[in-house]
């Protein structure tokens, strides 16, 4: 009898040590600041998920996470073109500020690409004042090959995997095939036939890195820039996905290709699942503009949802976007709102969720009210510009476009004419109402003219007016 007494005696400081242990550790993961991963698409257009009415390609796990969080009907990109539209989402600032109004900017009778300028800070740098270790995979887009410091790794991020094109600082024509690790520490090259399509090769890295190189100590924020479904994809490997539809097969590939993105989605949150943070992460998806028509019909399968316009337009097709976020118990399951937003209140919403103090630079607004069913601020109206210099220095290549409540304001430069919509009867924008309402298109007018500063490198920013 002595023996036992003495026994139990004996293992109940383990246990209270064990409890104590347990309970350290929940505290601990309950204190860490929330995780947050981005899922950008790229040429993603607003009808291309099911959860957004897409009736052939398949993307059953995005639309599961979607029904699991809350959707937005009316959340718009940056502007209808890749690189400005991702320096509107990394800076907060909207792209009549931004450095970055098109894909290249002028340099002299050349046309090239343009970094973010140094001033401009970026998210990860954002987050790196609330403790954040920060990744970026795929696509980065907002430097210049020559230049480092302009690269994601550069910018803030502390684990960067890229591509790169263009001329390097040797003279020599970059192979974009490669992806570069942490600028030029390590260089790995994609391989077409071993994976199903690009992003699974980017998803690799993205689980390499949340499984083994990481600070699990510390809150992560993950930007995940995939490719798909953007018209350049070097090859897919052989598969057969919707081969008994009968589509041409630059369709067939394109509803292919998503259907694969969607699976490797699915293995990313699978893997955040496996390592239990999902009770403490926020996962945000969306594109970076409309979709693209370079090597597949638009209209075929309706990808911008019946909006009209596309990829480098500024009506709703170029612009309006898919978007959803998911925050297990935190956020609602299956609903939806008609909040008006745009890529640049993403800073401002993840310094809230951060608890960190947002760069003065932004022009956005935090929609993290609009998350949990708060009071939302809104913004008096919402604001885009392009310079597509395809066209040279002509204001034929400068288009821009405001919304404020239900109006929308588009205007191509070189027609020195404002087209008006009403949102809220003619959501496709086909009746232009410019000549009923002279009052509103002056008030749109002022907008255009405000929103645009001239910057260099893009010769009709700030404007072109009578």
């Amino acid at each position: 009898m002595r023996f036992l007494c003495n026994f139990i005696c004996y293992l109940i400081p383990f246990g209270i040590l064990a409890q104590s242990h347990q309970t350290i550790n929940n505290t601990k993961k309950k204190s860490k600041k929330t995780n947050i991963v981005l899922l950008l698409a790229d040429d993603m257009g607003y009808g291309e998920l099911g959860s957004y009415g897409q009736k052939e390609i398949k993307t059953p796990f995005l639309d599961s996470l979607a029904t699991q969080g809350l959707r937005f009907t009316d959340f718009y990109a940056g502007t209808s073109v890749c690189s400005p539209s991702r320096a509107s989402l990394m800076t907060g600032i909207h792209t009549g500020h931004v450095s970055i109004r098109g894909n290249k900017g002028v340099f002299g009778e050349k046309l090239a690409r343009v970094p973010l300028q140094k001033k401009e800070i970026t998210i990860p740098e954002m987050l790196k004042e609330a403790g954040y270790q920060s990744a970026m995979i795929g696509k980065w887009h907002l430097g210049i090959p020559q230049d480092y410091s302009t690269w994601a790794k550069g910018r803030g991020f502390d684990y960067a995997v890229q591509e790169q094109w263009g001329i390097n600082k040797n003279g020599v024509e970059i192979d974009e095939r490669v992806h570069w690790v942490n600028n030029n520490q390590d260089s790995i090259q994609y391989n077409y036939t071993k994976y199903s399509c690009l992003d699974e090769f980017r998803t690799n890295f993205a689980i390499e890195y949340l499984e083994h190189k990481r600070n699990k100590e510390k809150p992560f924020f993950l930007y995940m820039s995939y490719r798909i479904p953007h018209a350049h994809e070097f090859h897919i490997k052989h598969n057969t996905l919707y081969a008994e539809k009968g589509w041409a097969e630059a369709e067939r590939n394109h509803a292919a290709r998503i259907t694969m993105f969607d699976r490797q989605v699915k293995r990313l949150f699978n893997t955040l699942k496996a390592q239990g943070e999902l009770e403490n992460t926020i996962i945000l998806f969306t594109s970076d503009n409309g979709p693209q028509k370079e090597n597949h019909d638009p209209l075929f399968f309706k990808s911008s949802g019946g909006l009209r316009g596309h990829k480098r337009d500024l009506y709703e097709g170029g612009i309006r976007e898919p978007m959803f976020v998911y925050w297990k118990n935190r956020i609602k399951a299956n609903t939806t709102t008609n909040h008006p937003s745009a890529f640049y209140d993403i800073m401002p919403t993840l310094a809230e969720i951060a608890s960190v103090k947002v760069p003065k630079q932004t022009d956005g607004i935090s929609f993290l009210p609009e998350l949990l069913n708060k009071k939302q601020p809104k913004h008096d109206y919402l604001y885009w510009e392009i310079q597509i210099l395809r066209y040279g220095k002509s204001p034929k290549g400068f288009k821009q476009a405001a919304r404020k409540g239900n109006w929308k304001a588009v205007r191509v430069g070189n027609s020195l004419k404002t087209e008006l919509y009403d949102l809220s009867t003619d959501i496709y924008e086909k009746n232009d109402l410019s000549i009923k309402h002279p009052e509103v298109v002056k008030e749109m007018n002022n907008i255009l003219k405000l929103e645009s500063t001239p910057i260099e490198h893009y010769p009709n920013a700030g404007g072109v007016f009578e």
